[in-house]
């Protein structure tokens, strides 16, 4: 594969598979002087054959045949085997094809009797073109092998950005969460107590200054108290973005959230309805983070998300598993905030994260929360 900034990557299509079909016929013009009229209907069969070799590399290879057999050409029967080994993972098949090549090369036409020392030479050439041969398919496949490294690089950069863009956006909520716990524990509770202690000396009070003094503090006390929630339930608010205030998402959000996730997921089970909005924002947070873990290091795997609850209504939770991978995945450090993350909110509810692999080799990942606690 070329790099994207390289000159010849801008070269269109077009014009590359007509410099290829030029030179193959060039090089089959050296070689066609002294041919009979079937030997340059398949040269010129070979050559035009080319044109189509992006999307037939395999029947176009086997147009090339013929020509070797009957001519001395290279060019077209190499640019095919390129072709094919670029876009073909079937190694055996490319083996096949390089050595049908060579026999072909190798092989006398028309054929004749051969004395043992042109039999001898006839099987030196094979060998000799059967090496030859390997040159485009090692390249072929070199440039598939960058292909898909540059693909799963990308991949792999895109998949960390969002970890890096889910762990920030867990800080954030971790901190405003912390700061709306300590509003609603302390402040609140304290604000609650000088509107108490207000009422009361208003009703006690006697002197009218003294009592409307009381009831103004009662007030100012309760209008704060309504400020302070509101500000709470700001507080507990998504930290997408530094500069919105957007709604943590719940249960409603999760049917978009394995539909847009990239992965081919099933979402089954249910939860109980009554649970709180902190208990679905947990399940919604689990989901997302398995889901990242296996687009990761599972490429190609399929996941399923089962909501699930006991029945004696002790507990309830959701378990994420997903298969093995179908392609190999690259061996890159992870912070593991996510799983920390997952464990510090499970832990808040009085819950537990629990996660390893499953026995046919992928993974699997349970949050269980109890429902006297959520």
């Amino acid at each position: 594969m070329t790099a994207p900034g390289a000159w010849w990557a801008r070269i269109p299509d077009p014009l590359v598979d007509a410099m290829v079909v030029a030179v193959a016929v060039l090089d089959v013009l050296l070689s066609v002087d002294e041919a009979g009229p079937a030997a340059q209907a398949t040269a010129a069969l070979a050559c035009a054959a080319l044109a189509l070799r992006r999307r037939f590399p395999l029947p176009v290879f086997l147009l090339t045949l013929p020509a070797s057999l009957v001519l001395d050409v290279v060019f077209a029967p190499f640019a095919a085997l390129f072709t094919l080994a670029e876009r073909s993972r079937n190694r055996r098949l490319l083996v096949v094809c390089a050595v049908l090549f060579a026999l072909a090369s190798a092989f006398p036409w028309p054929p004749n009797d051969l004395t043992t020392h042109e039999r001898t030479w006839t099987l030196v050439y094979f060998f000799y073109t059967l090496a030859t041969a390997a040159a485009p398919v090692l390249l072929g496949q070199l440039v598939q092998a960058r292909r898909d490294l540059a693909r799963r690089l990308a991949e792999i950069e895109e998949a960390r950005e969002h970890e890096r863009l889910l762990h920030s956006q867990a800080v954030l909520a971790r901190e405003r969460a912390q700061l709306a716990r300590e509003m609603h524990d302390v402040v609140s509770h304290q604000v609650s107590l000088i509107a108490v202690q207000a009422g009361a000396l208003q009703v006690a009070a006697t002197d009218p200054d003294f009592k409307e003094g009381a009831r103004t503090i009662r007030s100012l006390s309760v209008d704060t108290l309504d400020e302070l929630r509101h500000m709470v339930t700001l507080l507990r608010a998504s930290g997408g973005r530094a500069t919105e205030l957007t709604p943590q998402p719940t249960l409603a959000d999760l049917h978009k959230l394995v539909t847009t996730s990239g992965i081919d997921t099933e979402l089954t089970g249910e939860l109980p309805p009554e649970i709180s909005t902190t208990a679905q924002r947990a399940v919604y947070r689990t989901v997302q983070e398995a889901l990242t873990n296996v687009r990761k290091h599972a490429p190609g795997a399929s996941a399923t998300v089962r909501l699930w609850h006991t029945d004696d209504g002790t507990a309830f939770g959701v378990t994420v598993t997903n298969t093995p991978p179908t392609r190999p995945s690259l061996p890159l450090p992870g912070s593991h905030q996510g799983l920390i993350g997952l464990r510090e909110r499970a832990e808040l509810l009085a819950g537990t994260v629990t996660s390893g692999p499953t026995p046919t080799g992928g993974y699997e990942l349970t949050l269980r929360i109890p429902t006297n606690t959520d």
